[in-house]
């Protein structure tokens, strides 16, 4: 049977019309596949520009310069985290400044302890990750090298260098609220009476009292400082007035000026540090120098001019001033009024010399002079050195919502 041949169709050839047709759709399409890519590209490089300025562009900004150092708005933020980790947002921003003023004393102390031929080896630091169980990241390994070096500094430059042997004086010392009281207990201590008792009758400042052991100059609270404790023989006692201490007690002058059912009492007061000046401030005292005494003596920072307290109610004082004031009579002056939950300043140091003389430097004792030599020593540093500091309270606020969200 023979074959069916295949009719095969003629090719269709396009007209010149047709041609020009298409050649405009290609024109046309590739006209739009262009715009298309251009207006993405530029959507692309304006989106990546807005994400480079919000998110990068500001934490590669230098904040801080210590001499020939900079450090970025990005190292700030994580030593910031790093420094505050265990703290609640609302903290975060006084610790800024902190946080800034840390960074540039860690680097103070890298440069300076660097021309001392003072280093801490890699081991060192992966030895302090492995016993804190720290993270190993950049911001923490400077972080231990700063502590470290600063441990290094004390101990072996600092503590180094001080002699085994300096003049000290073994005292014991108590601050009191005025002279009259400071010459009451010099006359009970040279009539026999025991100095560490009577810390407890009279002393009003329970951080520095009683038996100071043995302390060179240095060491000695700011007010006995030089002769008035090296001069005097042992057994001997001294008075010091002092007018920066500060003590636990003030006493009160208190005037009410109006009552009323619903807002309490209208007060005004005085403030002062002792009994003795309280009598005598309230022996001239009157409602009509009420204002101008109170603005010359007294203490208390809470209130208005003139010593104006404004409207009170139970509670807005202390327990001591509300147990007089609530129970006064109007535009009577109240007799002094002690009250030992308030801070004043100004009082006598008593002093009794036990021993002095050359003694050998205790542990505790060294570490503190090391420590106050070391003080002195970066503090010269700072004076020395070129620091900037571009932090300002847009740049704070950014840091501080960066940790804020990280956490």
């Amino acid at each position: 049977m023979a074959k069916k041949q295949r009719r095969i169709k003629p090719k269709q050839v396009p007209t010149k019309r047709q041609l020009s047709k298409w050649q405009r759709q290609t024109k046309v399409r590739r006209v739009i596949i262009i715009a298309a890519a251009v207006f993405l590209a530029g959507i692309t490089g304006w989106v990546s520009y807005g994400y480079y300025n919000d998110n990068i562009k500001p934490f590669r900004e230098v904040v801080l310069e210590v001499n020939d150092t900079s450090f970025t708005m990005g190292s700030y933020v994580d030593m910031f985290d790093a420094y505050t980790k265990s703290m609640q947002p609302s903290q975060l921003y006084y610790m800024s400044d902190l946080v800034a003023n840390q960074i540039v004393q860690d680097e103070l102390i890298r440069q300076r302890a660097e021309t001392l031929g003072i280093n801490v080896a890699a081991k060192e630091i992966d030895e302090r990750i492995r016993e804190n169980k720290l993270p190993s990241s950049k911001t923490i390994r400077d972080i231990i090298a700063a502590t470290v070096l600063k441990e290094k500094l004390l101990q072996n430059y600092f503590g180094s260098r001080l002699p085994d042997i300096i003049e000290q004086a073994h005292i014991q010392v108590m601050l009191v609220e005025s002279e009259k009281v400071a010459n009451e207990v010099i006359a009970k201590v040279k009539s026999g009476g025991d100095f560490a008792a009577l810390i407890d009758e009279f002393s009003c400042n329970p951080r520095t009292e009683g038996d100071l052991g043995w302390l060179p100059r240095e060491l000695m609270p700011k007010a006995l400082i030089g002769d008035a404790v090296f001069s005097p023989k042992p057994g001997e006692l001294s008075k010091i007035y002092d007018e920066s201490a500060s003590k636990n007690i003030g006493y009160w002058l208190i005037e009410v000026t109006d009552k009323d059912k619903k807002k309490g009492i209208k007060a005004r007061a005085i403030l002062l540090g002792s009994k003795q000046e309280a009598d005598e401030v309230k022996a001239e005292l009157t409602s009509e120098n009420f204002a101008e005494l109170a603005e010359e003596h007294s203490q208390y920072e809470g209130e208005g001019k003139g010593g104006e307290l404004g409207w009170l109610k139970k509670g807005d004082m202390s327990e001591a001033f509300d147990k007089v004031a609530f129970n006064l009579e109007t535009n009577k002056i109240s007799e002094p009024v002690q009250d030992k939950s308030v801070k004043t300043a100004g009082g006598y140091w008593i002093v009794k010399i036990l021993e002095k003389g050359e003694h050998e430097l205790n542990d505790e004792v060294r570490n503190k002079l090391a420590r106050n030599d070391f003080i002195e020593w970066l503090q010269e540093q700072r004076a020395s050195s070129t620091i900037n500091n571009y932090l300002d309270e847009e740049k704070k606020e950014l840091a501080i919502e960066r940790v804020s969200k990280g956490r």
